[in-house]
């Protein structure tokens, strides 16, 4: 496989210096993975800059097999090389024999644009104009926005390079930029927050004034919040709640959960698991999106894959070991927590697609389709959800809908379920699909569901 882009700074020859001199010493396959990185951070207060963190990082592994045992190390320094083969070649000797450890072959790299050259010289002052233009516009949203705890915005480019023993050799640059802030209203001594978040491969796909503005009124819309009393009524999720409970299959759609006992979706292939209204999709090939790149951290060529089909499962997302030892292909699932850490399953861009046929609704058309209800526009966690059984039952806050208009703000709410219920009961989906990080979903209506105060 030919490395795909001409401003490729990593030096390959090392990495190949790297890979032949780990099977000198004895193992069988090896494989190093080397990241470049160069971020620049900034949080604004009071328009003043508050916080600015530059920084260049540069860090590579070596994963190795030796009779069928592995072996890893990893430095941030160049000249380490010696000991990191001579630590993955040596730690090799004392775990288990594992006959499912494999390296992928080469093969093409898939086509998808992640790449911002002027992310790659990001100037500091223009960095802090546009965190301070986000905090500027959420203060002029409204006079009842009284403050902001935190502004802040990242602007980041890299160079990845993965090279194996089996002629793999993949290496290419990418970027991202975010930007989020948490904007807080007062009046009559109520305090509410409103929270927003964007975040792209390319800087001009996000607008630091509207995520200044989507977070003041986020705020504003829940000042004069009151207790409701328990009962069953429709949900409408936001977007950003459906996607905090989306990524609860995160981890539930990965083979190497399944494996472990670890998914609510075990033994799940090929049986309807949610409702038939919705589709699953992950995909490493959207342009812009913050989980994608031409292969994964194993160097395995991305794919886009629906994997929950009308309701029914179709299948999980693979590693080159999950997938060795399960009998079946590697989905481009690899992921890595940095270059100190072994690959495992994850996902790329999580997201809920279109069922054919399927309509999508205006805000205003779920509130009306809801009737009375609760639109949910925060839930407290989530993440505590049991990842097995799928039991839930978090806080959330919102706006109360009487025949399909918002009458008042909702404080101090329960909702409880199980997540695969929960999505059993969609009734209708938004047309607002948004990207939270590497998770995507628009507003859903799910019926039936308690609220307890």
């Amino acid at each position: 496989m030919l490395l795909q882009h001409r401003t490729m700074k990593i030096d390959c020859g090392f990495a190949e210096d790297v890979i032949k001199t780990a099977l000198k010493k004895g193992a069988d396959q090896a494989e190093i993975f080397i990241k470049s990185t160069r971020n620049l951070s900034v949080e604004v207060k009071g328009q003043s800059l508050d916080s600015l963190n530059s920084s260049d990082g540069f860090g590579y592994a070596l994963r190795v097999f030796k009779k069928g045992r592995l072996g890893f190390s990893y430095s941030t320094d160049k000249d380490d090389r010696d000991s990191v083969v001579k630590n993955a070649v040596e730690s090799a000797e004392f775990p288990d024999v594992e006959i499912f450890h494999d390296l992928p072959d080469a093969s093409d790299m898939a086509e998808v644009s992640i790449f911002d050259p002027s992310l790659i010289d990001m100037l500091e002052d223009a960095a802090i104009r546009k965190v301070m233009l986000m905090e500027r516009t959420a203060h002029e949203e409204d006079q009842r926005i009284k403050k902001v705890r935190k502004a802040s915005g990242s602007f980041t480019s890299s160079e990845t390079l993965i090279v194996n023993s089996k002629g793999l050799k993949a290496g290419y640059p990418s970027s991202s930029c975010t930007a989020q802030i948490m904007a807080v209203a007062e009046t009559g001594g109520e305090s509410q927050m409103g929270w927003d978040f964007e975040g792209s491969r390319f800087i001009s796909d996000v607008s630091f004034e509207e995520v200044g503005k989507n977070a003041a009124r986020n705020a504003l819309r829940l000042l004069g919040s009151r207790k409701i009393q328990g009962q069953r009524a429709p949900v409408i999720l936001d977007s950003s709640v459906t996607v905090d409970f989306l990524g609860i299959f995160a981890s539930s759609l990965s083979a190497e959960a399944v494996l472990k006992g670890k998914s609510l979706l075990a033994g799940k292939t090929g049986r309807k698991v949610i409702s038939d209204k919705i589709n699953i999709i992950d995909s490493g090939l959207i342009s812009g999106r913050l989980g994608s790149s031409p292969v994964d951290d194993e160097g395995v060529p991305v794919q886009e894959k629906t994997l929950i089909r009308e309701g029914r499962l179709q299948t999980y997302i693979h590693n080159t070991y999950t997938a060795k030892k399960t009998g079946t292909t590697s989905t481009g699932n690899a992921v890595r927590g940095g270059t100190f850490s072994l690959p495992v399953v994850g996902i790329s861009n999580l997201f809920i697609g279109n069922v054919p046929g399927a309509r999508r609704e205006t805000k205003e058309g779920l509130f009306r389709l809801a009737g009375s209800g609760l639109y949910v526009v925060d839930a407290m966690g989530v993440h505590t959800a049991n990842p097995i059984s799928g039991d839930f039952s978090v806080g959330v806050t919102g706006l109360w809908l009487e025949g399909g208009e918002v009458v008042y703000p909702v404080k101090e709410a329960v909702i409880s379920g199980n997540v695969l219920d929960f999505f059993s009961r969609v009734e209708a989906f938004g047309d607002d699909l948004r990207f939270y990080g590497n998770i995507g979903a628009p507003s859903l209506i799910i019926s039936d569901i308690d609220i307890s105060a």
